[in-house]
């Protein structure tokens, strides 16, 4: 994609310009010119629409293409680096999941503390005591894929023009980008559903057996020091075996099925 915006944006300004430019400035400073290494770029494609009294008029779609870990013209739209770098951020004992975990309450105080956690690592902030030579995930990216241009640092004051199959594929590329930042949705749905019956489960043990034996059958390591306290307090509706099929990939129980199924387990105990 850098390969067909470099010819793009080579056609409009090339390379010749871009030198001569480069020395006007070393020559004149910005009274000759001003060039930016950027990583953003706006193309639009224009074309021939009818209004409903059949007359032709000029109309346009625009496609932003942004080489950083930030989509569109915002610094901040942190979602594609967040859902790249998931893994990454887990692993150094951070939430990358905060926006969909209180998307319904960003008041709490612990989302902007994982946000803030988060940005920081992705280079979104960055302070003057830090090492530098620790390049951040967002300088990176933004390094590599970097075009001379002509003009400011301003990205939407450069509107480049491209024809119908030119801006189809460059809008392939923000597709991928945008389902890269659902897919990341989409896990954290998947897997917040699972952990909802999980704690359910667990929360209505009495014994660490059981528990136990829930662990046994998913294949995760459990002792007790790893059991909430609060886990003993309440009667089990769940057995091990049950709360096990639940959090397979299988169809919902229905209401009938689960009672059905408690009344069975009751039966058992008594």
């Amino acid at each position: 994609m850098k390969i067909l915006v470099e010819e793009i944006v080579r056609k409009y300004q090339p390379q010749e310009d871009i030198d001569t430019v480069r020395a006007m400035s070393k020559k004149y400073g910005r009274s000759g010119g001003e060039l930016y290494h950027d990583h953003c770029f706006n193309f639009q494609y224009e074309y021939e629409k009818v209004d409903d009294e059949g007359k032709p008029y000029q109309s346009s779609d625009d496609v932003n293409i942004n080489f950083g870990l930030s989509v569109g013209n915002h610094y901040r739209n942190t979602d594609f680096g967040l859902a790249y770098y998931r893994n990454e951020l887990k692993a150094k004992g951070y939430d990358p999941d905060y926006r969909s975990r209180w998307k319904d309450e960003r008041r709490n105080p612990r989302y902007y503390e994982c946000e803030s956690e988060c940005e920081k690592w992705l280079g979104f902030q960055n302070s003057s005591n830090e090492d530098k030579s620790i390049i951040k995930p967002n300088a990176e990216w933004e390094k590599d894929f970097q075009l001379w241009v002509i003009g400011t640092s301003y990205c939407h004051s450069r509107q480049f023009k491209v024809d119908e199959t030119t801006f189809k594929v460059l809008k392939q590329f923000t597709t991928a980008q945008e389902k890269l930042i659902e897919a990341h949705e989409n896990i954290f749905s998947y897997t917040e559903e699972k952990m909802k019956k999980l704690r359910l489960g667990l929360k209505s043990y009495r014994y660490f057996d059981q528990a136990k034996a829930l662990a046994d059958k998913l294949g995760v390591v459990l002792n007790e020091s790893m059991m909430n306290e609060s886990s003993s307090l309440a009667l089990s509706v769940y057995s091990p075996e049950n709360l096990a099929s639940l959090l397979e990939d299988k169809v919902e129980l229905t209401r009938e099925e689960k009672i059905a199924m408690f009344k069975a387990q009751q039966q058992s105990v008594n």
